[in-house]
């Protein structure tokens, strides 16, 4: 049954030195027979991850240098609103999204702007712990608050937008880790977009060296604790509006 919430939705993946897994994750993706397209962001890799996604089947968009994925989706979002889609979601090309859910994320665009697909919704065996798992608690906490809805995870990358989050996002959307996930959320539901999460399943790395380590990963969320507190004090954004090409 058609999603009466889109006509035309994308697939963005930002990838960079991902040659090992984007053309297995384009084409699991495509093989589901769904009716969106994908587009694989290069963010600036040194190897041939580009021309694995483009013989996979998806439309490369290449970056000249490494920008971090917060640049890479900012050009992913930028292609979407030029080429007319009215939704998107984000895919790690690495493969631990599974492309089956990638309907059940953009079936929550029927009832709001962002549909966050949730890692911690009872949902798989994806389990967090320690320093990693209080700071998490507590950002979810807080934008849940924010947002007037129960939000269990919202540091995650599996997430659709429909045209007035995508517009929302155009005007800003950090390049910081974290920061595309924490700060452009917060800055979004201030600005009137309505947010809701559906549960998710993460799958294993399917292969490639990750771009960051678990204590990296628990510094920048430490570090993103102070990003939602910035966050927090800018002023709502006005109304927004997606301009064609």
């Amino acid at each position: 049954m058609p999603n009466p919430s889109y006509s035309r939705a994308l697939v963005i993946m930002p990838a960079w030195n991902e040659a090992q897994t984007v053309g297995n994750t384009v084409r699991e993706t495509l093989a589901l027979g769904q009716r969106y397209d994908v587009l694989v962001v290069d963010d600036g890799s040194s190897d041939e991850t580009a021309a694995e996604a483009a013989a996979a089947g998806a439309t490369v968009l290449r970056l000249p240098f490494n920008l971090g994925v917060g640049g890479a989706m900012r050009a992913g979002f930028k292609y979407a609103a030029r080429t007319g889609y009215d939704a998107v979601v984000q895919v790690d090309a690495d493969g631990q999204h599974d492309p089956r859910d990638i309907e059940r994320v953009l079936r929550g665009l029927d009832d709001a702007d962002i549909s966050i697909g949730a890692r911690f919704a009872d949902r798989g065996e994806y389990r967090v712990s320690g320093p990693r798992k209080w700071a998490m608690q507590f950002l979810a906490g807080v934008i849940s608050a924010l947002a007037k809805t129960r939000l269990t995870d919202v540091t995650s990358g599996f997430r659709a937008a429909n045209t007035r989050a995508i517009a929302q996002y155009l005007d800003h959307y950090p390049a910081e880790y974290l920061g595309d996930t924490i700060d452009s959320l917060v800055v979004a539901i201030k600005s009137g977009c309505r947010v809701v999460q559906v549960p998710v399943e993460m799958r294993v790395r399917q292969g490639g060296t990750p771009s960051h380590n678990p204590t990296k990963a628990a510094i920048y969320l430490g570090r993103s604790v102070f990003a939602l507190l910035f966050a927090l004090t800018r002023r709502k954004s006005g109304p927004v509006h997606l301009v064609g090409a």
